[in-house]
This record gives structure tokens, sequence and C-alpha cells, in this order.
């Protein structure tokens, strides 16, 4: 019985074609691999955009909120001495008020032009918002344990006073309340980082914290590469922003709050990725981060890092309050 193979053409043939369905198989990996990859990167922006608009929403809420005392802050009730390494600028914007015939600014923002800013700063980014935010947390921890590189407040409705963390309860009146004090200064820095044995420079929002020992310097989140805060202005008293002003555009007078308010803060991020993204065309990429006509910024990229706007607005509900609202 005679028996036959394949002959040269169809093998050929079987060749070509299998070529063909593996050269499909490797296309579909490859688009699916870069899919996967451009979703986790996504992601992480996201991730990383959330976060840091959590922090700053939650801090600028609690900016002016001095528990249930229903005063404003002085040098009589909050006598404490300002630490040497303070975050300041300006009348009466110290970590605690000084006797200067001012109002103490609970909330302040700078536009950025040099890596110096509000004394404390050395290494902020040009072309960024700085915000400088003061007020006690949310809560009463009257009974519980303190802690010891904290400063506190404890308060009624016509009483304030400045107290010292010592890491155990603190001697408070049962008719007082106690509550953390608080005084921050957000901003964006650098940072190296070491990513597959590659070294990267990464933009970071970066925070000033007051404690017992001066201010110290905090990493919020990795890759939030630029900010900016809009501040709207109440100055007729009918609780309804009347003005958008910039940091730019704010006097000190707007600072103080003595002929209008500052009712809402509007909130704009822009995160980047840590490393760049081959797949993109280093084509230009323009955001707005908020205003309009001469006050509006843009920010235009022809890189081929991927970014992520976000933007909310925050309304200062518990500025000068004696309850918080939640």
């Amino acid at each position: 019985m005679k028996q036959r193979g394949f002959t040269i053409i169809e093998l050929m043939i079987s060749l070509f074609v299998g070529a063909f369905i593996l050269a499909g198989v490797m296309f579909t990996y490859l688009a699916m691999k870069t899919s996967n990859r451009d979703t986790l990167e996504i992601g992480d922006l996201q991730e990383s955009g959330r976060i840091a608009m959590d922090v700053l929403r939650r801090d600028i809420e609690l900016a002016g909120f001095w528990g249930n005392f229903s005063g404003m802050p002085n040098e009589v009730n909050f006598a404490k001495a300002n630490p040497s390494n303070d975050c300041f600028e300006g009348a009466n914007n110290r970590s605690f008020p000084i006797a200067d015939g001012s109002q103490f600014k609970f909330i302040y923002g700078v536009q950025t032009n040099s890596a110096v800013v509000l004394n404390c700063i050395k290494d902020s980014i040009s072309n960024s918002d700085v915000i400088q935010l003061k007020g006690v947390s949310g809560n009463d921890i009257s009974g519980n344990s303190s802690q010891v590189n904290q400063y506190y407040l404890e308060t009624n409705y016509d009483f304030a006073n400045i107290l010292d963390g010592t890491g155990g309860v603190l001697p408070v009146d049962p008719a007082n309340s106690l509550w953390a004090y608080n005084h921050h200064v957000y901003y964006i820095g650098q940072d190296t980082y070491t990513v597959n044995n590659k070294s990267l420079s990464v933009p970071t929002l970066k925070r000033k914290r007051l404690t017992k020992t001066g201010i110290i310097t905090e990493t919020i989140m990795e890759g939030v590469e630029n900010m900016r805060f809009i501040y709207g202005m109440d100055f007729d008293g009918d609780s309804r922003v009347d003005t958008y002003k910039t940091a730019g555009q704010m006097t000190q007078t707007d600072w103080e709050q003595q002929t209008g308010q500052i009712l809402t803060v509007q909130m704009f991020i822009l995160v980047r990725s840590m490393d760049t993204d081959f797949d993109l065309s280093a084509t230009a990429r323009t955001y707005t981060l908020g205003g309009s006509g001469e006050s509006a910024k843009e920010l235009t990229f022809t890189d081929k890092y991927r970014r992520m706007l976000f933007v909310s607005t925050v309304r200062l509900e518990n500025g000068g309050e004696d309850s918080w609202k939640w």
C-alpha cells in the first residue's frame, strides 16, 4: 500500500496559516497587556487623586472650627509660643495668635513663584498653590489619651486654652471639651524614588504640620503634580458667594474675613503617572485649573506622562461655628 506525505506547497501553506494564526494570538495578547497596563495606571491615578482630594477636603472643612468655643482665637486664650520654624506670612498668621491688632488667619493661600514659601517651605515647585489651614479636629476627645507631640484646645462656650499633649488623659474640667489643635500647610514638592532599578523624580503632595517639637514635613501622596485653590467670598452676609478670587487676587483684608467671609474653596488637583507611558503620543495636552479670562490657569504638556485632573468645591461650614457640622 502506497503512502504519501505532504508536498512542499502544502507545508508552506500550513506554515503560512499557522504563522498567521500565531500573529493574531500575539497581537491580541499584546493588545490585552497594553489595555491592562493602561487600566491599572488609570486606576492608580484615580486612587491618588481621590486620596489627595479627601485629605484636603477634610482639612478645609475643619478650618476655623474651634470646638464649642463661640469666639475667635486671640493671644489670651491661645497663649502659646510659636515655634522657631513656624509657617507664616503677613499679619497674625502664625501657628498661634499674637497681639498685633489684626484678625487671626485660619485659612490662607499663596500662588508660588519660588521654592521658598511661608518661611517654612524650602522645596516648593513654582506655579502651584499653597494652602495654610488652622482649626481643631471634629471630635471631642475628653477622657481619652492624648498624643505626646500634639497640642490640644480645651473649650466651652466662652473659654479656650491651649494644652500640651502628655500621652495620657489630660485633666479637663467636666464642663469643658477637648480637641486636637491642627496647623497644616499643603504644597507640591519633588521626591526621588527608585522603581524597577530606575531613579524617578516624582511630584508629591506634601504637608507641613505643627507639633510640640516644631513644624515637621510629611509626604501625603506621590504623583500630585499641581494644585490650585479659588476662594468664594460673601461680602453682603447672605451666605451666598458674591465673587471668586484666586490666591493672587485675595487681599490681607480678605484673609482676615472682617469685611467678607470665605464660604467655599474650589480645588483643582492635577495628578501625574510615576513614569512615562510609551503608548502615549507626545502631543500637546492642555489642562485648565479653574478661572476664566486673565485668571484662567492652563498647563500644557507634550511629554508621555499620563495625567488626570480632579475638581471639587468645599464649603467652610464650620468656620466660626460652636458645634461641628458633618
